[in-house]
């Protein structure tokens, strides 16, 4: 199956470009972003995925303000040209590659709206390979970059429409490619013989002059198999990023990290990260938390709308919920981003903290599947 890309000079396999180099049934290629005021007044998330080997394509957009949080779904069969990335209402457009993207959410049933444009204000910065085995199979295998940026457009949810100013809402822009658990989850063969476990960290935060990015996966008895630390150079606009990576950006020799558990949850109410720099200056920053957003009104662990999952030629759904109503110790509403203030050496900034543990983590305390901390 040809598509536009092939008639690029950018082919990797003997394949064309629309054809998978592998045949695992969880090959997914995946856009996310964040946005939040500095204030934390609100934040809101967007989504869009292709699963190749499913046949599928979905998305999703979630708001959260006023202790309320909405989110918008769609799914669609997977489309045959590759630069199509749109899902019934919701389109993602790249307008300048490593640059500029529009996300546009047209009017439809669930309320849910916006035309929202990112402009970078860093260069883009390349995590390191992760890779994850369990019981003697690859079950993750993913390359991802992030972006540091500015928000502006507007939002309209049921509650009415948002302003959104690029001198007061920062964000994220998140790639990433690979192999990692999506779709209905698998049958058949023997039991696990432990119990799920996992335990990640991610905290890309923006300064005046500068973003600091922090990432840490662990197993269960804390051993870090995959860290990241980054000291990223911000820039005033889009023209003066100097490439699509900066010949600056600083990755550092270590990070560590403190949480200070809400207690009954596994979330935090304070945390400490540190980075550590190849000079040995140990940058130790703050985090306050302001609002958080559950990450199932983007699809992560929904019980229904989970990423890959099968819904029709075309379907779209949405669903609202009080922060306070939720369970804290539902596995679907585990996975959190908090939006934070944060706080080093006298200088003030913005970020998010993400946080995901499932399964026992000894350094937190947590000895079960789903136990809450003391």
């Amino acid at each position: 199956m040809l598509s536009k890309f092939d008639d690029y000079p950018i082919h990797q396999t003997p394949e064309p470009i629309a054809q998978p180099a592998a045949s695992d049934r969880n090959v997914y290629d995946r856009y996310w972003f964040n946005g939040y005021a500095r204030d934390g007044s609100f934040y809101f998330g967007a989504a869009l995925a292709v699963y190749p080997n499913r046949q599928i394509m979905d998305c999703a957009f979630g708001i959260v303000r006023d202790g309320v949080q909405h989110a918008f779904y769609a799914s669609r069969r997977a489309p045959a040209e590759p630069s199509e990335t749109v899902v019934g209402p919701f389109t993602i457009a790249v307008i300048e590659p490593m640059r500029t993207l529009r996300i546009v959410l047209d009017r439809n049933e669930t309320g849910i709206e916006c035309d929202l444009t990112f402009a970078a204000r860093t260069a883009s910065v390349e995590e390191g390979r992760q890779t994850l085995q369990m019981n003697g199979r690859r079950i993750m295998d993913a390359t991802r970059f992030a972006q540091f940026g500015r928000w502006q457009g507007r939002i309209r949810d049921p509650r009415g429409e948002i302003s959104v100013d690029p001198m007061r809402v920062y964000g994220t822009k998140d790639r990433s490619w690979g192999i990692r658990p999506v779709g209905e989850p698998e049958t058949g063969g023997a039991p696990p013989s432990t119990l799920p476990q996992v335990f990640f960290l991610w905290a890309p935060i923006h300064w005046d002059d500068f973003c600091t990015h922090f990432l840490v996966f662990e197993d269960a008895d804390g051993t870090r198999w995959c860290k990241e630390g980054m000291v990223v150079p911000a820039y005033a606009s889009v023209d003066r990023i100097p490439g699509i990576e900066d010949p600056k950006v600083e990755r550092v020799r270590d990070v560590d990290y403190r949480l200070t558990y809400e207690p009954g949850t596994r979330r935090a109410r304070a945390a400490q990260i540190a980075l550590e720099r190849r000079s040995g200056e140990r940058l130790e920053i703050q985090l306050e938390p302001l609002i958080r957003f559950h990450m199932r009104g983007l699809g992560y662990l929904h019980p229904v709308w989970g990423h890959g999952v099968w819904h029709g030629d075309l379907a779209v759904a949405g669903e609202s919920w009080r922060l306070d109503d939720l369970d804290p110790l539902a596995p679907d509403t585990l996975h959190v981003q908090q939006v934070v203030r944060a706080r080093m050496a006298g200088l003030e900034g913005v970020g998010v903290l993400e946080q995901l543990s499932l399964g026992p983590h000894a350094p937190s305390g947590f000895t079960e599947f789903l136990d809450g901390a003391r």
